[in-house]
């Protein structure tokens, strides 16, 4: 049986099939990139690298000492490549001193509550090895969100991940245990960083339906928990009506392990009952 191309799209097209062209033109501005025609921004002074840090969720700052370096253009590159991160760079002494680089050295910082630490460094053999796909990964592990909500200005980047393994919680919204069930989300999401793509799908918003339909889901099964993997399509289901932090490590790791919940329920419904 021959794949079907580019299948790990395939909410990206379930999505954009029903979208309005406003929407549908923002799916492919950020396709595109609006960091293609963008560089990184220029940090002449401490005052101006502070705040930089201070206004983006996620900073990406080379601190460069010669700029002729290999790993200078690669950090260049990256700009188009993620939209959604603030780039700057610098060569001031008094930048470099006050960030206590000696070297060259590219960071990362993420100024949100959940993380502990705040600064992440790459430098000295890091940088002198380093290489565009290296430097992706150390950006994208390092920039994810514990849950990216699926909307038309996330989808390409979620289908565009070097992440392989996706779970998506597909619940209502409006729901009053919407808030307890997403914290509890989260924190199973910090178990599996860099492993597992951790998805909200809004089963409250009508375009959501082809989505939550593909893993053969109907609406009384919700909330449910789906997992798929782009690189072969494997996927799984699991209706939930409580979502807990146990429960969805037990979910992914089965998974992981190769482990298939649908498999023991479609043998179920195929093996006929006896009566005795």
């Amino acid at each position: 049986m021959e794949a079907a191309p580019s299948r790990c799209l395939f909410l990206v097209f379930l999505f954009t099939c029903e979208l309005t062209p406003d929407a549908a033109a923002e799916i492919q501005e950020s396709s595109d990139g609006p960091g293609a025609s963008q560089e990184p921004v220029w940090l002449t002074d401490v005052p101006a690298a502070m705040e930089f840090i201070a206004a983006a969720e996620v900073a990406v700052i080379g601190f460069f000492q010669d700029l002729e370096i290999p790993a200078a253009s690669i950090f260049h590159s990256m700009v188009q490549k993620f939209p959604d991160v603030s780039f700057g760079i610098s060569t001031d002494s008094e930048v470099l001193a006050h960030y206590n680089t000696t070297g060259n050295t590219i960071s990362l910082f993420r100024m949100v509550s959940w993380v502990d630490n705040k600064r992440l460094d790459l430098e000295n053999e890091d940088i002198e090895s380093i290489d565009a796909t290296k430097l992706s990964r150390f950006i994208e592990i390092n920039s994810l969100h514990l849950v990216t909500e699926y909307n038309p200005v996330t989808v390409i980047g979620l289908f565009n991940s070097m992440i392989q393994i996706h779970l998506l919680l597909m619940m209502n919204k409006a729901s009053p245990e919407y808030e307890e069930r997403m914290h509890r989300y989260q924190k199973a999401a910090k178990l599996f960083q860099g492993k597992v793509l951790f998805i909200l799908v809004d089963s409250g918003m009508k375009e959501n339906g082809k989505v939550i339909s593909f893993f053969k889901l109907k609406e009384s099964q919700l909330p449910a928990l789906a997992i798929y993997r782009t690189l072969d399509e494997e996927w799984d289901t699991l209706p939930t009506a409580e979502v807990s932090v146990e429960l969805v490590q037990h979910f992914c790791d089965g998974f992981l392990k190769g482990k298939r919940l649908r498999e023991n329920h479609e043998s179920e419904e195929k093996t006929p009952k006896v009566e005795l």
